[in-house]
């Protein structure tokens, strides 16, 4: 497989990033990639996939999934990869003339595909307009679709969940509302309230934690709210202050093959110029932080995007890099000791027979 994509070159709406350790390769999913360059891409009815090694350099796009007789020729926004009892879940927000938005599942047995429908009908319950749907699973082993209740139906949007079946083809449950928009602290002060990209992350304390997008006087903003039930359920407490405020938002956690933990996002919040960030990030006493963002898109700001007034006049010419971080040892003091996350990067190098470093930018993150 070759890979004749570069992370600046790719335009991409909601991007998740499936960390597959079957072929060790990264894969991310939409409906079209860059249609000008690929302008063989069916524009209605489909998903494609891009493949990588080292997160910077993408493959050409896949068809992963086509239409057939399947209900659905409209809105094919946000589709999630997920791994669930050995097979690959592709989850999407769809919609037919004439219906509301809905989620559902897809099938197939390799993350390129072909994916299948999982059942006849949506998931997501029967007379809402809802979107952007993710899997979580439960303390028990049981699969829960978490999405959201669109604003456009409800004016106050709503992050919800409702138990799934065990091949995720129905609901088994009734929905249950987890928070509104209206509950961040950080929100636009506005009458309406939009709740987009939902996702659930479990922290290595055990806290639980609901990354979510809406809109900030900064533009399209990612924040997240804390379980303190420590499950699905709630109640939910939103953070102060946002994770991401500077026009980038519908994000996802995943972790590297090394073990770095990584958020993805899209930014600026207009379709035509939208681009991945990657976020290199820290965990801490069920907290998260950025540590730096590795692909230079931040850069790459527009006449109304936050931050603009800072940008250089010249194109960014750095080559994207990812972090190795030391750890201060309050018992031991100075010289820094390796981050943990260093030493895997390390032993992970040490068996590929390569030493990590900026140098090895592109590569740190590759099979």
């Amino acid at each position: 497989m070759e890979f004749p994509l570069h992370i600046r070159d790719i335009r991409e709406s909601d991007p998740f990033i499936l960390a597959d350790e079957a072929s060790r390769m990264y894969y991310t999913y939409a409906a079209r990639f860059n249609p000008e360059r690929f302008p063989g891409q069916k524009k209605s009815g489909a998903f494609y996939a891009l493949a990588s090694r080292d997160l910077i350099h993408w493959s050409e796009p896949q068809l992963v999934f086509e239409k057939g007789d399947f209900w659905a020729d409209l809105d094919y926004w946000a589709p999630e990869c997920h791994i669930w009892k050995g097979r690959y879940y592709l989850i999407s927000t769809f919609r037919a003339e004439g219906t509301y938005r809905a989620c559902q599942c897809l099938a197939a047995d390799s993350p390129l595909g072909p994916f299948k429908p999982v059942g006849s009908r949506p998931v997501t319950p029967p007379g809402w307009q809802c979107l952007d749907g993710t899997l979580y699973v439960d303390t028990d082993g049981k699969p829960w679709l978490v999405f959201c209740h669109e604003w456009l139906q409800v004016c106050d949007g709503q992050i919800a969940a409702v138990p799934l079946s065990d091949d995720l083809g129905k609901a088994v449950g009734d929905p249950i509302i987890l928070f509104r928009g209206s509950e961040a602290p950080w929100r636009k002060k506005d009458t309406i309230f939009v709740t987009d990209g939902c996702f659930p992350y479990r922290c290595a304390d055990g806290t639980l934690l609901m990354l979510w997008s809406s809109f900030s006087e900064r533009g399209y903003t990612t924040g997240y709210a804390r379980s303190l039930s420590g499950e699905i359920y709630g109640p939910w407490v939103q953070e102060e202050l946002p994770l991401y405020s500077l026009d980038g938002a519908h994000s996802m956690l995943f972790r590297t093959f090394e073990g770095q933990l990584m958020m993805s996002l899209h930014s600026p919040n207009i379709h035509q110029h939208k681009r991945i960030l990657l976020f290199e990030m820290e965990e801490t006493a069920g907290k998260l932080q950025i540590i730096n963002e590795a692909t230079g898109n931040w850069n790459q700001r527009l006449s109304d995007t936050p931050g603009q007034e800072y940008k250089s006049a010249a194109p960014c010419t750095e080559e994207p890099r990812f972090t190795r971080l030391a750890s201060y040892d309050r018992n031991k003091g100075f010289p820094l000791h390796p981050h943990p996350e260093s030493i895997a990067a390390e032993k992970a190098a040490a068996e590929a027979g390569k030493t990590p470093g900026p140098e090895n930018a592109g590569e740190k993150t590759g099979a």
